[in-house]
């Protein structure tokens, strides 16, 4: 699904242009958000304070080509969830037999981010929840694809991915596991993320945390009963 051509001024004015799009929709409650870190979580956050939804991660990491990181060859999530780009071993046989070292180099940076992230506290509960995934955008997928195998494997009710931008690609390849998709923009072309917005500085681990506490104390102001929210 494409909205047209839009260049985003940060990833908070994307979230805001999301959750509008979001509140279009019929979405079945409970709802909880999730943003994958770190930029989906600066997304995530606006489309959270909008549904009046509650704000957690999803921690995945993406496993880069050596010499390339930017492009993905796979990724991990929470849960031991494992995603390889399809093609793997017969276009890079030599990456295929080196696959498990690069997982196991990742899993090491996802268990200290969901130490600092969670701080002690557990992960909020999906089962029976409509989980919307969201992050700042889309370029092969495999990111978002093991988040979305995570989400699965914790019983989430309904799954939603949820992005600015993506590639056909990266939307054909999550759509087909996800309930729903709400993808703002698919162009033709996308060779980085960061073409879509005008500051795409890099977000730190301490604005991932600042968001979350934010989220966390509006939670009171969130505890409203269905009938008193805005409709969605």
């Amino acid at each position: 699904m494409s909205f047209g051509s839009q260049i985003y001024a940060d990833r908070a004015a994307a979230g805001l242009a999301l959750a509008r799009e979001l509140q279009r929709r019929l979405l079945r409650p409970p709802l909880i958000v999730l943003g994958l870190p770190r930029g989906g979580v600066a997304v995530a956050y606006e489309v959270a304070r909008m549904l009046q939804a509650p704000l957690d991660v999803i921690v995945v990491r993406k496993i880069g080509m050596p010499g390339q990181p930017e492009l993905a060859i796979g990724a991990i999530a929470s849960g031991g969830v494992i995603v390889r780009e399809s093609g793997l071993e017969h276009e890079f046989p030599e990456l295929a037999e080196g696959f498990d070292r690069l997982v196991e180099e990742q899993r090491q940076e996802l268990e200290r981010r969901e130490r600092i992230y969670r701080a002690g506290a557990a992960p909020l509960e999906l089962t029976g929840k409509t989980a919307i995934l969201v992050d700042d955008g889309l370029a092969t997928g495999s990111t978002m694809l093991a988040a979305l195998r995570a989400a699965r494997e914790a019983r989430a009710a309904s799954i939603i991915v949820a992005a600015p931008v993506a590639s056909p690609e990266a939307a054909t390849l999550v759509r087909r596991e996800a309930d729903a998709t709400v993808i703002l923009q698919t162009p033709r072309t996308l060779w980085a993320v960061g073409q879509w917005y005008r500051n795409f500085q890099q977000v730190e681990d301490a604005e991932v945390c600042r968001l979350l506490d934010l989220s966390r104390r509006a939670e009171p102001s969130r505890a409203l009963p269905l009938s008193e929210r805005p409709s969605v």
